[in-house]
């Protein structure tokens, strides 16, 4: 299936990395003019360079979700170059895998902040512009928003609301013809799955057990995550509001 979103405006944050940085290279590679927020600036000048040879180079907006001052401002700024929003995708987020025993305030507060606090206020700054233009979310929670995994309760309750809020979001919205969904991807190889097999004494002995798990018998790809983000943006989806796609291999199966 060919998607097109030409003339259309695609608002993605942690779009310098990962699932976003994917979903950046696919939209653009679809017509859309992207915007990629991310919090450093390096980070984002990188990612455009990387972008810029897909199609239209896109805009990086140095700006922190934890920040709802910021979130607004990105919104603006997106507006304020591209002339409208059509679609944003909260891609933004942050894993945590500790014991409640160990958790810290200022880890939970972190935790929490970054995966459901930057989607609700992302979505607030867009959503007047989004109604105007018949619009649509798309966030991304996880496996671990819909199923509960060991030493990961504050990853876990973030992903979960994110999971719910899409859900109630998308009742509120349905007026306004807004669609709003989100993906739930299980383990991708991304930077953050990297950082956490970091952490571990043997990483591709940790690596092959986290495949064992999974039916399809591996992780996945940002690609395979980004795809889905497309369809659920574009008018093939059109009547999908309110849904929790797995893209976990068939974990959430199990």
């Amino acid at each position: 299936m060919k998607l097109d979103f030409t003339g259309k405006v695609v608002l993605i944050t942690g779009g310098t990395s990962g699932i976003g940085l994917a979903a950046a290279r696919m939209f653009l590679a679809a017509g859309a003019s992207v915007a990629v927020m991310g919090r450093n600036f390096e980070k984002g000048q990188a990612a455009v360079q990387k972008l810029a040879t897909v199609g239209t180079s896109p805009l990086f907006l140095c700006g922190d979700v934890t920040n709802v001052c910021e979130c607004e401002r990105v919104v603006r700024d997106t507006c304020g170059q591209f002339g409208r929003l059509d679609v944003l995708v909260n891609s933004a987020g942050e894993y945590l895998e500790k014991p409640i025993v160990d958790m810290q305030e200022e880890e939970f507060d972190r935790i929490l902040s970054v995966n459901i606090k930057g989607s609700y206020f992302m979505s607030k700054a867009a959503v007047p512009e989004l109604k105007r233009n018949r619009g649509t979310i798309v966030n991304v929670s996880s496996d671990a928003g819909i199923n509960g995994n060991i030493n990961c309760t504050a990853y876990c309750a973030a992903k979960g609301a994110v999971t719910l809020f899409t859900k109630a979001l998308a009742l509120e919205l349905a007026p306004y013809a807004v669609r709003v969904n989100c993906v739930c991807p299980g383990d991708i190889a991304t930077p953050m799955l990297e950082r956490q097999l970091a952490l571990v004494d043997n990483p591709a002995e940790t690596l092959l057990e986290m495949e064992s798990v999974y039916p399809l018998g591996r992780i996945g790809a940002s690609d395979e995550v980004a795809g889905v983000i497309l369809f659920l943006a574009s008018p093939a989806a059109s009547f999908v509001t309110g849904a929790a796609w797995s893209v976990d291999g068939g974990l959430t199966s199990v």
